[in-house]
């Protein structure tokens, strides 16, 4: 089975609380809450992926130093396993902005149950709302 590695962040506001974007129309799994981050391509480290992922997709810049590793998933969907390293960050520049597409949402720790996620994702958030 192949395994595909995605490289994904809690981004933390001054509040505490996290940023989740709901995966747009025409994507798979559309509609569910995730972390923000992307697939690490062959020439990448995941930390370099996710500095990349985040100017994409956000619009903002950050450092190596500025991402924590924090926790993995690691789940098998139908035709590949997912490996996920999940990095916290609370430094970044500019205004996270949703640049593909999807919608936005700071969410309080305490809250992120109540947002649908893909099934590689429910198992970090007990782990993050007890870090926050």
């Amino acid at each position: 089975m192949k395994v595909i590695l995605v490289s994904a962040v809690a981004l933390i506001d001054v509040d505490g609380r996290v940023l989740l974007a709901q995966r747009p129309e025409g994507k798979s799994m559309a509609g569910l809450w995730e972390f923000p981050g992307g697939k690490v391509e062959l020439d990448e480290t995941p930390e370099v992926a996710l500095i990349r992922e985040l100017q994409e997709e956000l619009g903002i810049n950050t450092w190596e130093s500025c991402l924590a590793p924090l926790t993995f998933a690691s789940h098998t969907y139908e035709k590949f396993h997912l490996l996920m390293p999940l990095y916290a960050c609370r430094k970044w520049e500019g205004t996270p902005q949703a640049q593909e597409g999807q919608t936005l949402k700071w969410v309080a720790a305490k809250e992120l149950r109540d947002y649908p996620m893909p099934p590689a994702d429910i198992p970090l958030i007990p782990i993050l709302r007890d870090w926050l």
